[in-house]
């Protein structure tokens, strides 16, 4: 059997010092230099073999935390790990203390098509992995055949349809060898809630960005946009990963999805949940009232559904663990998480041929504080997100599972 770890990790808007990424908005090169020693001591406080980042302006910027990550870590391993003369060098904490470096080739970055000057910046994904890729990792944002939405006139029509041809952000899909097994790893960042708004013709900004002369229900409009466009690129993440199920592959999600695991966006990207028994539903096409699903239909669909299905790591570690809460985000005293992790039935612990499955998951979230509060600590510096780790086990043909 073999172990890994995987982790989605928001940093916050990482850029250089000195370069403006949202209109008036930069690090001096001191907040940088914080920045980048809190992202590093958080690296390595993970120490995680694969890592989807989110909010990545630079390949740059991630490359020097990186950097800083293996220096501190090899500084770690000549403090803490023995030589081979100690005796006692075999003990198994030793391999649990012991950092293992990312070498050259082992991150690859996707740039936002969006991004802009200065002032106009946009921010991208990564991923880093020590088992390295299968293949170069592919980019998803420009949609080669666009995603029509028609909707249907209650009562009959033709009610119009939304098109949604660009993503707001990249999804990376990255194929990963675990010593003999290759995972599709996804790494997302879907649409926030911040609003979408219309800019007249000529118009500096729109209305509904002006507060003194507020307007609820331009508001109202613009998170409904907002709302829209999530649910669609949650549909077009969908479509990527019932391909990857469809030819039989392993498939793992991670990434920021500005949502909830019971938010309708996230029960897109992971699929039904099956009803326990569909021989007590009426048929689709049922003639009588009697008309319904038989057993062996019943195992049909169940079987159907759950091969598309996808789990999240959290549920499973709350449902194993008995602990009521895990959050990424606080805001306005709201604490969520919308950060997650799915898996196929592939890591379920209770699919007979299993390729593997989570032995536990770690949430970082101490440095987190409710945004709404006057004295929340270095807001703009540190990220505003918790970092959530799955600790993974693959089975080989040896292994009872």
């Amino acid at each position: 059997m073999s172990d890994f770890t995987i982790t989605s990790f928001n940093v916050k808007n990482l850029i250089g010092a000195d370069q403006e990424y949202y209109r008036f908005e930069a690090y001096t090169p001191e907040e940088h230099a914080w920045k980048e020693d809190w992202l590093a001591d958080q690296l390595l406080t993970l120490n995680s073999d694969i890592v989807g980042f989110q909010e990545i302006f630079t390949a740059e910027s991630l490359d020097h935390v990186i950097a800083e990550t293996n220096a501190r870590g090899a500084a770690s391993n000549s403090d803490v790990i023995p030589n081979k003369s100690k005796r006692y060098h075999r003990k198994a904490i030793f391999k649990k203390l012991r950092f293992e470096a990312y070498e050259a080739g082992s991150v690859f970055f996707a740039p936002n098509i969006h991004d802009g000057e200065p002032g106009q910046r946009r921010p991208g994904l990564a991923m880093l992995s020590r088992f390295g890729f299968d293949g170069t990792p592919e980019v998803v944002q420009e949609l080669a055949q666009p995603m029509v939405i028609n909707f249907p006139e209650l009562g009959g029509g033709d009610a119009g349809s939304f098109t949604l041809t660009r993503l707001s952000r990249p999804i990376i899909k990255a194929r990963i060898p675990i010593n003999g097994t290759v995972v599709t790893v996804f790494n997302c960042h879907l649409k926030s809630k911040l609003g979408e708004y219309l800019k007249p013709a000529g118009a500096e900004f729109s209305p509904e960005a002006d507060l003194v002369n507020y307007d609820p229900f331009g508001r109202a409009m613009g998170a409904l946009r907002a709302t829209v466009r999530r649910m669609a690129e949650a549909a077009v993440l969908r479509g990527l990963i019932v391909t990857e199920l469809s030819a039989g592959n392993p498939v793992m999600v991670l990434g920021d999805y500005n949502d909830s695991e019971h938010a309708v966006s996230s029960e897109i990207i992971a699929g039904e949940k099956p009803f326990k028994n569909y021989a007590w539903m009426r048929r689709h096409d049922a003639q009588t009232r009697r008309d319904r699903y038989s057993d062996e239909e019943n195992i049909l669909i169940r079987g159907q559904i759950e091969k598309y299905k996808m789990i999240s790591a959290e549920k499973l570690f709350v449902q194993k663990s008995l602990r009521d809460m895990v959050y990424t985000s606080a805001f306005g005293g709201v604490y969520e998480s919308i950060d997650q992790i799915l898996m196929s039935k592939h890591f379920d612990p209770n699919y007979a041929n299993k390729l593997g499955e989570m032995e536990y998951f770690s949430v970082l979230n101490d440095h987190l504080t409710d945004g709404s509060h006057p004295e929340a600590p270095y807001n703009k510096l540190a990220s505003d997100h918790g970092q959530i780790m799955a600790h993974m086990r693959l089975f080989d043909g040896q292994d009872e599972q």
